[in-house]
């Protein structure tokens, strides 16, 4: 799968999640069992089009490996264990949250990831960006300083990944915000310039460059 990605993406530098160029942008979880939450995950229909998310959900957080995420990465904090799933292709954004993320690949995907250093006066090219391919079943840990955005899928049956982060994160904001890139709690967020849909929901276009579209 990686070497068919890497020829149909010659656009973008692609790797898979267990070369070293990754280790920058995250880390692989080997210790969790996620067996039973892509189980759980697995019941969840796919959307015929576009792609969901659920920030927090209650089978998710019902399971084992709840607890285990939230004491052993979140340090015992309240934690939300939700679900991204659907169908993407395109880069379209990119955001990034003042904590790490727990990823749990349900199917094969890819992320596109950058590096939170790399924006200068809110904007950032696309070649900064690097795509990584993850077969089901990985679990990863994506750093609080890692751009990155909804995963895309790399087959015509969407994707599906386990999300787990601080309580709270990707809800509604309570109070007015004063940062224009704010868009949720704990969670900046900036578009690709070309995705008109995000802009006119108030996102700020900040990503220059070639809006990637992952072909498999």
């Amino acid at each position: 799968m990686l070497l068919k990605l890497k020829k149909m993406n010659p656009e973008i530098e692609f790797y898979d999640v267990r070369d070293k160029e990754f280790s920058t942008f995250g880390r692989i979880i080997k210790e969790l069992n996620a067996e039973e939450i892509i189980k759980t995950a697995k019941k969840i229909k796919n959307p015929e089009q576009a792609s969901s998310y659920m920030p927090s959900c209650k089978e998710f957080e019902a399971l084992n490996i709840a607890t285990e995420i939230k004491n052993r990465f979140f340090g015992t904090l309240p934690t939300q264990v939700g679900y991204c799933w659907g169908h993407s292709n395109f880069m379209n954004a990119t955001e990034w949250h003042t904590s790490s993320e727990i990823n749990i690949a349900v199917t094969p995907l890819v992320l596109i990831l950058g590096h939170i250093w790399d924006i200068q006066d809110g904007e950032i090219d696309s070649s900064k960006f690097k795509a990584f391919y993850l077969p089901a079943g990985t679990v990863v840990e994506i750093y609080a300083t890692t751009l990155h955005f909804c995963p895309c899928q790399v087959s015509d049956e969407g994707f599906g990944c386990v999300v787990a982060l601080p309580e709270g994160t990707n809800t509604d904001l309570t109070i007015e915000k004063k940062d224009p890139l704010i868009f949720r709690k704990n969670k900046w967020i900036i578009s690709h310039i070309e995705n008109k849909t995000l802009i006119n929901r108030g996102v700020v276009p900040g990503i220059t460059g070639t809006n990637y579209e992952i072909k498999y």
